[in-house]
């Protein structure tokens, strides 16, 4: 379990099918060694959050919400509703409590249930 596999979006990596069978190497996970060049990202989020505020996610961030998280959300889809609750989450409780609930998710699908997780 580690803050740098949840995406700056809250987007939690570890349950993603795409990053647990080496695909994906995650949102964040590679820039802090140089192996990947964070100015070659393609998401707006990664560079305003991760490289050009130097956060670990958008909930970190005194200007949240802004523009950009706006737009990402405003998007049709379930994961766009479940990343953004996983950001409020984090805002409101923390990255250690997350990371204990989104830890036993099997898939990306995983619920916030704070009353087991404390």
């Amino acid at each position: 379990m580690s803050i740098r596999e949840i995406g700056c979006c809250g987007a939690y990596c570890r349950t993603c099918r795409a990053y647990n069978p080496g695909f994906c190497r995650g949102c964040k996970i590679g820039y802090e060694k140089g192996l990947r060049d964070i100015n070659r990202a393609k998401c707006k989020m990664k560079l305003c959050c991760f490289r050009d505020r130097n956060l670990e996610t958008c909930a970190d961030c005194p200007d949240y919400p802004c523009k950009l998280i706006d737009e990402h959300f405003s998007k049709k889809g379930w994961k766009y509703k479940q990343t953004r609750k996983q950001l409020e989450f984090i805002r409101e409780y923390g990255y250690n409590k997350f990371l204990r609930i989104a830890n036993r998710w099997q898939d990306c699908r995983g619920k916030l249930e704070l009353a087991q997780s404390i």
